[in-house]
């Protein structure tokens, strides 16, 4: 099992979503009567890799009244599901289930549609050393569970954010005078911040690779490297530091870029250029199929 965000974390993001949507009051929703329960089920037009469930159910959890909403899930998170199956069948107060919905769809939706393009990626490369690794490349507020949804594709997490990890770059590069004194220097603000997990720089030619190597850098990140460099670089490094391919790779470059022997792809596109998962929820119950349409996607 994939570990999910902290609750609490969790739990802010269905506030927020719900507050954005909601605000003072759905309005649509009291032409149901009060108290009113309904029956309804979501299904996926697409397929792939289900994820999100706990922001889901928080979504409802925030408005449940006098009587709570019941969640049966059909299928397990990060499980694989096909266009038409049903996902879950909800049992509650009417006006819960139809002024939740769109926010608790939109969670599950975002999520399934990261973890399911980060599984064509790892896809791809199965078979070699390479792992596929997300950025910080997010929708403002959504890291986390964006991040957690590309971990129940498969893929594995880069830095979570600026606090946690050091990434040089050229303009620190620039800054700190030359590659040298920029390791030397972020060495000894990871020393004093047990938080950073790892130092790592990145090079944009076999040059500064062989001058961060000969710094002791033991995590480089090879930026807009082609085939033939990628090739030279792995042959360079000789397993010294993790090398990390990076720039503008699609999934038709991946398979070739993993080929090469490095280890890691990071890839902005897991989470940055999403298609949502194509999702419906249904109401069983006639009348209020009657009212609200039948089929709620608005």
């Amino acid at each position: 099992m994939i570990a999910l965000p902290p609750r609490e974390e969790i739990v802010a993001d269905a506030r927020r979503a719900l507050a954005e949507d909601i605000g003072s009051g759905d309005l649509t929703a009291e032409l149901l009567p009060a108290g009113q329960n309904i029956r309804a089920s979501v299904i996926t037009r697409a397929s792939g890799i289900l994820c999100g469930q706990a922001w889901f159910n928080a979504c409802f959890a925030q408005l449940d009244g006098a009587t709570p909403t019941r969640v049966d899930w059909q299928a397990e998170e990060g499980a694989s599901v096909t266009a038409g199956q049903t996902l879950c069948e909800l049992e509650g107060e009417a006006r819960v289930l139809l002024s939740g919905e769109r926010s608790a769809l939109n969670f599950l939706q975002l999520l399934s549609g990261v973890a399911s393009k980060t599984r064509q990626y790892v896809d791809a490369i199965a078979g070699t050393r390479a792992q596929i690794v997300d950025t910080r490349k997010t929708l403002p507020g959504l890291r986390l569970a964006q991040k957690y949804a590309v971990r129940a594709g498969g893929g594995d997490n880069h830095r979570l954010a600026l606090w946690d990890a050091i990434l040089i770059k050229e303009n620190h590069i620039l800054a700190a005078g030359d590659i040298e004194a920029a390791i030397a220097a972020a060495r000894q603000i990871a020393r004093k911040n047990p938080r950073c997990r790892f130092v790592q720089i990145e090079v944009e030619n076999l040059a500064e690779m062989e001058a961060a190597l000969a710094a002791g850098a033991k995590m480089l990140l090879l930026d807009n490297f082609d085939l033939p460099l990628l090739r030279q670089a792995v042959r360079l490094n000789q397993g010294r530091a993790v090398l990390e391919a990076s720039g503008g790779l699609t999934l038709a470059d991946l398979r070739a870029t993993a080929e090469t022997g490095i280890d890691r792809i990071s890839v902005g596109a897991l989470t940055k250029d999403i298609q949502a998962f194509d999702l419906s929820l249904r109401v069983s119950l006639r009348t209020a199929a009657r009212a609200c349409g039948g089929n709620i996607e608005n």
